[in-house]
């Protein structure tokens, strides 16, 4: 057996997955048919090194078939990095799209922690944005614009439970800490 080629199982160890991914891989165009010891299917440095750009590839959020393009923009001879800014460019709306959402969903998770509504019926936090409920396929952002009276704008720091309180009992009561919407 040569020692510088894995097996199937090998290979799929190493990347921590199912010997099903690779042959997947190898049906779907991501990794070139292995050459073959007595039958079995013998992995080079290139698979390894294929494997390792797909592991790469998928921590930042490629699909499969993106990082399909990108391993076979150089076997067509075109610099990698041209593929790699197109495809780049192309995720970058979608990342920051997500980084608002989650950023959006801290802001809402911070507020509660805030809340004392007696009931969800007069928390603000439950109010739907627009009157309208948010389509399944596409949900609305969380919004929060107000703790205990005090305004809670992205990049602000979240007003402490001292503060909030302090501003109700100057006169900008807002249901006694409760998460309010800001006059539009």
């Amino acid at each position: 057996m040569n020692t510088t080629t894995l097996t199937i199982g090998q290979l799929a160890q190493r990347f921590g997955m199912k010997t099903s991914a690779i042959r997947y891989y190898e049906a779907n165009g991501i990794l070139p048919e292995p050459a073959r010891h007595n039958g079995h299917r013998r992995y080079g440095p290139d698979a390894v090194r294929r494997m390792e750009v797909l592991d790469v590839a998928k921590r930042a959020g490629f699909s499969l078939d993106e990082a399909r393009v990108l391993l076979q923009s150089t076997e067509m001879g075109r610099p990698a990095s041209e593929a790699l800014r197109e495809l780049a460019a192309r995720k970058l709306p979608e990342v920051e799209a997500l980084i608002a959402r989650a950023q959006a969903m801290r802001d809402w998770l911070l507020a509660a922690t805030d809340c004392s509504c007696t009931s969800l019926d007069v928390c603000a936090l439950f109010e739907a944005d627009g009157g309208h409920a948010a389509h399944p396929g596409n949900p609305e952002p969380l919004r929060i614009t107000r703790i205990g009276g005090i305004a809670a704008r992205p990049g602000r720091p979240r007003p402490s439970r001292r503060q909030a309180q302090d501003t109700d009992r100057v006169g900008s009561r807002a249901g006694g800490g409760r998460a309010t919407p800001a006059a539009q």
